[in-house]
This record gives structure tokens, sequence and C-alpha cells, in this order.
């Protein structure tokens, strides 16, 4: 197949390099057409590949937590993307096999894959394998005709047309079968965009969104007349206030040991009694201004890396690494330091790169974050934890993985 494949792509370079301009239109829309088939093709081609990674657990092998993570990693894809491709990847090799035969002939795309395959489900659920597999057909054929938007709406009533007298009984079924896929692709990613800016994206359930919008929509209402924010900046303060609001009921779990809370990270003038531009323990920015208001509203928690105002060494005294320690932790390593992870600090424990029961101390140049996941996979595998010159965390993979085991860092997080 790798044969095969390289092949492929030898002829795909040389269409890439080819001029469109020259095309008479009718041949413009066919080469449309002849590549849009192949994308499709070759997808069916990734999705089988894909499905055997998955079953192999080579992901968890080379030390990722899931395939999704794997892929996110290997691929660079977006972690939502890569969990609909291993899904459909699975539902394909145990659906109907006629749903990957549509798509490996071009005869549909991935969007309109996954809407059948999902519709075939629920048909089966509630109905029988013969009666999904006459929806599988029916709906292949109008993927021809309809876009992934207008074949899932008409797929809720597919059985008025392959069983009628099934249809009304299976209403209520499908219906619980769509809350439970809402309930599965639910999901709120939180990426840190270079600007030093969050950028939410996701999708909620019913339940959730009902209470998002049952606790934002009145906090997000213009406050007057001279309240020049459009909506989408009333919505943003509104979740400020809510989380604002959140923390202050003391009633939400500890983070790593230490109560939920905001750590800012600011030079101090003793002389002029003027604050600094800071940063978040998560890494983003902060103006003088706004860290002159954090100090009114909140505790500011002084994080000192090298002075005489915090005690980071504890030495051997002590084994857990809490307060000063934990916090100037987060700071250096910004959440789990394992190579391709993105969990954030508060997802994470302090592990010892040697060992306290094998005499290691409890100080920073012998700590690294880790998230669960990895701190088991560390403390069973061969890969190995150390700090670089400038007292970054790296690791490098076993020799089985690589046999020039190159250092590897997690860039996920800020680095200093």
């Amino acid at each position: 197949m790798v044969e095969e494949l390289a092949q492929a792509d030898d002829a795909i370079a040389a269409c890439v390099d080819a001029a469109a301009w020259p095309l008479p239109e009718h041949e413009l829309v066919a080469a449309l057409d002849a590549a849009h088939r192949l994308q499709q093709r070759l997808a069916a081609v990734t999705l089988t590949l894909v499905r055997e990674i998955d079953g192999r657990g080579t992901a968890r092998a080379q030390g990722a937590s899931t395939t999704t993570v794997w892929l996110r990693e290997r691929l660079r894809m977006t972690v939502p993307a890569a969990r609909r491709l291993v899904d459909l990847a699975t539902a394909l090799d145990t659906g109907n096999p006629g749903i990957r035969q549509a798509l490996a002939d071009g005869a549909i795309n991935l969007d309109q894959a996954r809407v059948i395959a999902d519709t075939a489900t629920t048909v089966q659920t509630t109905t029988d394998t013969e009666t999904a597999d006459k929806a599988v057909d029916v709906l292949v054929e109008w993927a021809g005709q309809f876009d992934p938007t207008l074949l899932r709406r008409m797929s809720t009533r597919i059985l008025d047309h392959v069983a009628p007298d099934l249809a009304d009984a299976a209403a209520s079924a499908a219906l619980a079968a769509e809350d439970a896929r809402a309930t599965r692709d639910r999901h709120l990613t939180i990426s840190e965009q270079t600007d030093g800016r969050l950028r939410l994206t996701g999708t909620l359930d019913a339940e959730t969104a009902g209470l998002l919008r049952a606790a934002i929509d009145p906090l997000s209402a213009p406050t007057g007349p001279d309240d020049t924010r459009c909506p989408g900046q009333r919505r943003h303060d509104a979740l400020a206030d809510i989380c604002r609001l959140a923390l202050r009921t003391g009633e939400l779990p500890d983070s790593g040991g230490d109560p939920a809370q905001i750590v800012v990270t600011t030079g101090y003038d003793a002389l002029t009694r003027q604050l600094n531009a800071g940063a978040l323990d998560i890494g983003l920015q902060l103006t003088p201004d706004t860290v002159r208001r954090l100090a009114c509203d909140a505790t500011i928690l002084p994080a000192v890396l090298d002075g005489t105002g915090q005690v980071l060494d504890v030495g051997r005294q002590r084994r857990l690494v809490t307060g000063a320690l934990r916090r100037a932790l987060v700071l250096r390593d910004g959440g789990c330091a394992f190579p391709g992870c993105d969990r954030p600090p508060r997802w994470c424990a302090a592990h010892h790169i040697r060992h306290w029961a094998d005499g290691g101390p409890t100080n920073l140049t012998n700590a690294v974050l880790l998230c669960g996941h990895h701190h088991r996979h560390i403390h069973h595998t061969n890969w190995t934890v150390r700090l670089d010159n400038n007292g970054r965390s790296e690791f490098v993979p076993p020799a089985w993985l690589d046999p020039d085991q190159v250092p590897r860092r997690n860039h996920y997080h800020r680095r200093r």
C-alpha cells in the first residue's frame, strides 16, 4: 500500500504544478469533479488506516492517551476533527459495508458518510439490520442530490420510505438516539491564540445549552442606552461575570492542592509601589492596568522563582509538591509537559524526575508537571525525563520508538 500511495502522490504532485487557466470550462469542471472524487477515495483509505492504528493500540504504545490525541499530534489536526475521524473509521468498519464502498467510489463525501452511518445505526437500533441496509441504499442515492445538512434533515424520516409501518413507532427512538449522539459529541475546546487571547469553540448538549442561556442571558442584556457593546462583547463580559461569581463562592474543587484562584506573576517595585505588566499562570500576558485591577479585586499570590521571598527548594523534608513550589512549576511548564499533551495545570500532578523514594529531592529542578495518563506512562515505560540547560522539560523516547532518541519537548504550552 505504501508504494501505491507514493505513486499516487507523484501523480497528484504533477497536477499541482499544472496550470488550470488554459482549460476550457467543461474540462475545468470535469477536473474539479475528478479531484473531489479522488479526495473521497483517499479519505476511505485514511479511515482504513486510522481504524487499524486504533485497533492495534499504536497511539498508547507511543505515549498518547488516545488515538484522537495521537492523530492531533501526528497529523496536526484539531481534537474534534481527529475524534470525528476515529468515530467514523469505527462506524464504517463495523457497519454496513455499502457506506465505505460508496466513499471509496467517490459517490459520497466524508460528511455525508457520517450522516448515513449515524442514521443506519439509529435505524438498526429501532428496527433490524435488513431495514438499516435499505436505509443506507436510499441515503447513498440521495447523497448524489443533497448536501450533508439536507441529507441529515431528510434522514430523520427515512423510515417513511423504507418501512412506513414502523415510522411512527421509531420516531421517539430516533429522537432518543439523537440525544445520545449530542451527549457523545459534547465538547468545549479552549485554544490559545498567538496574540495571547483564548478562543472558545464547542458543542453543548441541550441541557447544558439551557443552563448556559439561563445564566448568561440576564448578564448579557444592555445595561442602558449608553451601553455601546455589541451582543458578542456583552456575552463575553457575562461569561467573565459568571466565572467571578463561581470563584467567589469558595465551592469549586481544589486545583492541584491549592484553592481555585488566579495566579499573577509580575515585578514589584517596593519604592514606588507600582505594579508592572504581568502574566497569568496559564501563560497569558496582562497589561499593567489589568494587573492593578486584579490587585484590587482579588488576592495576588506572589510567584518569585529565584528570589528569597519564597522557599522553592524544600529538599528532603517534604515529598508533595504544593504551595509556592507547585506555583513555580506551573509557571515553568504551563501544563502537562509530555510532548503533544495539552492538558492544563489543573489536571496535572508533579512528578519527581529522580524518584523521591530513590533519594530525589522535592525541588524545582527535580520536578515536572504530568497529567494522570502521562504520569502513569512515564512510570511504566522507558521514556526518560530531564531538564535542558535552560531549565525546560524534555523527554527522551525509548530506542524502539526512535532509534536516535532525539529529545522532544511540549509545544502546546507557553515557554520562556
